[in-house]
């Protein structure tokens, strides 16, 4: 297999590794932590997200440039792969911004008052745009593969 599709496929297969992750919190974790804040605290046995996002997204990013380094001779490929990468480093610049500090926020919080829970919430509705961005980065992937 030539090392650009190699690539490629690694970043979609960790692509998609992402996306599932965040349907899982979507789908199960967000529901419920705004009114249990203890399923994210990890100092009162909640899980602990760190775990599996910073190495899904160092794997995730580092098969993403690589394939954008070694697809850069095919000019539809490297295209498709830039609007992925453009798509990703959206998501993280958002997430570094908005998401992460007050992540952190609601794990360190202990119970959460009302104004807090209202918060919460919003957080989990608003982080749903994160997955939708990320299935568009993993589907501009595919583009990209399927048409080199």
């Amino acid at each position: 297999m030539p090392l650009d599709v190699a690539l490629m496929l690694a970043a979609i297969v960790l692509g998609a590794i992402g996306v599932g992750g965040g349907l899982y919190e979507a789908l199960l974790i967000d529901r419920a932590w705004p009114a249990t804040p203890q399923l994210i605290q990890p100092q009162r046995g909640g899980i602990d997200r760190k775990r599996f996002w910073i190495p899904a997204h160092t794997a995730y990013e580092l098969a993403l440039v690589a394939a954008a380094w070694a697809s850069w001779q095919t000019p539809f490929a490297r295209t498709w792969i830039l609007i992925a990468l453009a798509a990703h480093v959206l998501t993280r610049a958002w997430s570094v911004v908005h998401f992460i500090p007050a992540a952190l926020r609601f794990e360190r919080a202990g119970d959460l008052d009302a104004a807090q829970t209202a918060a919460a919430r919003a957080w989990t509705r608003q982080s749903l745009w994160r997955i939708v961005i990320e299935a568009g980065a993993v589907a501009a992937l595919v583009w990209a593969w399927v048409g080199r």
